[in-house]
């Protein structure tokens, strides 16, 4: 160790950044709360405001027909208020068919001829099952309004090992991440890889290995994908390969910071323009403008060409990611002909890349080759995780042991009737008796089960199934998919009741998902930043007070900005805040086991547990009952299920269950506080023992930041 590395591990001692003055120490600790609130704030306060209430904006539709009637029914359509519907009128049913495969038509309506009573919906579910939904509550009012018996055909069914549409949505997503990752981690690692003349034949293997990757997860392991290997192959090197040149000339621009504007274009807008999760249609026009010019969306809709539409439009798409790559490269040139200086700004040149540095920011000097595994380890275990845990867990929807339970007024009659549902939807369904209604829309509200089959009390009278969209969306669609043709096989009319609706601002229920899921990113991002751009901050005293602020101001924000700003949610303002800052605290001290530990490499065990368990075992999305059975047990210990069933139960059920779900949370928090303290005592023991046999106490510290550069390189 050379003389200026034992100065700089000296200042790790006395608490101080190395080689910092009072001023860098200043602008550090401002830049902890300022990264982690920027990440939190961009990436929620876009997901709320644009899917809280989403509603349909100029969705492109199909009236197939002649006459005075047709034309009267596209004047209609397109007379709605709010613009929500573009008809055309078309010919022929082939020339509807022909705009649904060319994704120019979201739907189209076949209206009836030669005096018959039966129009069709016609819909393309592969174009995205939200945009079908959407499609069919714009039309099938028309056919109601002209007293017209409707049937739905579906021209472009999804395959059946991708029930869900969401193959195309994960690659994207991984092939976007596959891009943006790793310059994070080359910028503070191997920035001497960042010349073009080194960084594209990098990029080149780099993009047909993760794409290989990417298809043999959705392919051949999870099984949403038959076959396509070329497709995902060149679909994947072109996307990743915009993204990540995209990200160079970023880092080439601001250096380190370019994490700020690359999440900003790639996740930020990138999902909400994608059209993959939510039609592109109920979107703002912002969003449907960047939908035509995003990597994101470009990749996603070529692998839905190729894989659902025979390639139709696929050239458009290819087109946007080769104008990406051309323009970042012809830029990334430009900059490194005109650059004096630092090759990144921010970012010391190393000119000896055998000179041992960090491999991830606020970590220990380490050899070329570990900077090399983790330049390709650490962004490569994130791919995995995401598109192998949300694949697996949300392919292929299927109902399994959906607790319900049955009423009526006849002695016995509510248990022959569960045993027969039982019996006849083995594995589907869970019934059980309830003795009244009163006890078992309690057991709703309780969300202890999802509905509730009351008989009829006499003849001629209809059944009633109640059930909670506050609860979850998809689940109480499903269950009505499932009633609905028992009633009708025995000439038993069925009425539907919404125990509790979901609100005008909620209309997918998304908002508990995005709520829980911005207090659990929130505590995870700042320890995850703490441990990298301040690991001089290495005892629990030394960081329990910023945590505690951090916890506090940042619920405070999240509650302000989801409900005065956005007006997403309303009331329960200090139980939303108070609950907020104990989860965002308590996920904090769980996340810094790891991370003091074993640094940022323990960022990935901390993103399966929090959120990529977490999302499918919340039931803040799809229904925990759709979802692989291996979640359901999560969804009691995780701490995510228990921050979305939070704001779930504030704003629908009157608080009922929070208390359970805040144990469960402050579980973690205990925990992670017992450990952080068990850690402390290991490192002081550590610097002890490295200060007796006459070391430097700094050098033997895990998580002490040595910047080991050589003198000829300041």
């Amino acid at each position: 160790m050379d003389t200026e590395a034992v100065i700089e591990a000296a200042d790790v001692v006395d608490g101080r950044p190395p080689g910092a003055d009072r001023k860098e120490q200043i602008i550090r600790m401002v830049a902890l709360f300022v990264m982690p609130f920027l990440m939190v704030t961009m990436m929620f306060a876009t997901y709320m405001s644009t899917m809280h209430s989403p509603h349909p904006r100029d969705m492109p539709v199909a009236v197939v027909g002649s006459g005075a009637t047709a034309q009267a029914v596209v004047d209609g359509l397109n007379a709605a208020p709010g613009d929500s519907t573009e008809a055309t009128l078309v010919a022929t049913r082939d020339d509807a068919v022909d705009l649904l495969h060319d994704q120019e038509a979201a739907g189209a309506l076949v209206i009836p001829t030669d005096g018959s009573a039966n129009a069709t919906i016609l819909t393309a579910s592969a174009a995205g099952a939200s945009q079908n939904a959407t499609v069919q509550q714009l039309l099938a009012p028309v056919a109601v309004q002209n007293s017209w018996q409707t049937t739905t055909e579906d021209v472009a069914p999804l395959p059946d090992g991708d029930r869900a549409g969401i193959a195309v949505l994960f690659a994207a997503m991984g092939m976007m991440l596959a891009g943006y990752v790793p310059l994070s981690i080359m910028v503070m690692g191997v920035p001497h890889l960042l010349r073009l003349r080194r960084f594209l034949p990098v990029l080149a293997g780099w993009s047909a290995f993760t794409s290989s990757i990417i298809w043999l997860i959705l392919g051949p392991v999870v099984g949403a994908v038959d076959g396509h290997y070329l497709t995902f192959l060149g679909v994947g090197m072109l996307a990743t390969g915009a993204v990540g040149l995209a990200q160079l000339l970023l880092s080439k621009l601001v250096g380190p910071l370019a994490v700020l504007p690359g999440m900003l274009l790639w996740v930020v807008f990138g999902m909400p323009a994608s059209n993959l999760a939510l039609s592109v249609h109920n979107m703002p026009g912002f969003f449907q403008f960047l939908h035509g010019v995003l990597p994101l969306p470009a990749a996603g809709e070529a692998l839905r060409s190729v894989l659902y539409f025979d390639g139709n439009g696929l050239g458009t798409h290819l087109l946007v990611l080769a104008v990406w790559i051309v323009a970042a490269l012809a830029l990334c040139l430009l900059k490194e002909r005109s650059a004096s200086g630092n090759l990144i700004p921010g970012v010391p040149p190393i000119t000896d890349p055998d000179a041992k540095a960090p491999a991830l920011a606020g970590g220990p000097p380490r050899s070329k080759r570990f900077r090399y595994v983790a330049a390709a380890g650490f962004p490569l275990a994130i791919l995995v995780v995401v598109v192998g845990a949300m694949g697996f867990s949300m392919h292929k929807p299927q109902p399994h042991d959906i607790p319900v339970v049955v009423v009526a007024a006849a002695p016995g009659q509510a248990q022959q009737t569960a045993a027969g549902l039982n019996a006849q939807l083995d594995g589907i369904l869970d019934v059980t008796v309830a003795d009244t209604v009163d006890e078992a829309t309690s057991q709703i509200r309780a969300r202890d089960t999802v509905a509730a089959f009351v008989l009829p009390s006499a003849p001629d009278t209809p059944a009633t199934l109640y059930s909670a969209s506050a609860a979850n969306a998809s689940q109480q669609s499903t269950i009505r998919s499932i009633f609905q043709p028992i009633a009708a096989a025995q000439d038993l009319p069925l009425t539907l009741t919404d125990v509790q609706a979901l609100s005008d601002t909620d209309t997918g229920g998304s908002n508990s998902m995005y709520v829980g899921m911005s207090w659990i990113m929130a505590g995870f991002l700042f320890l995850a930043v703490l441990r990298g751009g301040a690991p001089h901050v290495r005892r629990l005293p030394q960081f329990l007070p910023l945590l505690g602020g951090w916890a506090i101001g940042m619920s405070v924000w999240l509650w302000f900005l989801f409900d005065v700003i956005i007006g997403a949610i309303s009331g329960n303002a200090l139980e939303m805040i108070g609950y907020g800052a104990v989860t965002i605290f308590s996920v904090s001290l769980a996340t810094g086991v790891l991370t003091r530990t074993v640094g940022l490499a323990g960022i990935i065990p901390m993103m399966v547990v929090l959120m990529m368990a977490g999302v499918p075992a919340s039931g803040g999305g799809m229904s925990v009952y759709l979802v692989p059975e291996v979640f359901r047990p999560l969804q009691d210990v995780l701490p995510l299920p228990a921050a979305v069933d939070i704001a779930r139960s504030l704003r629908y059920f009157d608080g009922v269950g929070v208390g359970q779900n805040l144990l469960v949370i402050a579980i973690w928090g205990a925990v992670g506080l017992i450990l952080n303290l068990v850690i402390d005592r290991w490192l002081a023991r550590r610097e002890r023992r490295s200060g007796a046999d006459g070391g430097s106490p700094a050098a033997s510290v895990p998580d002490a930041s040595l910047r080991l550069v050589p003198a000829d390189a300041h």
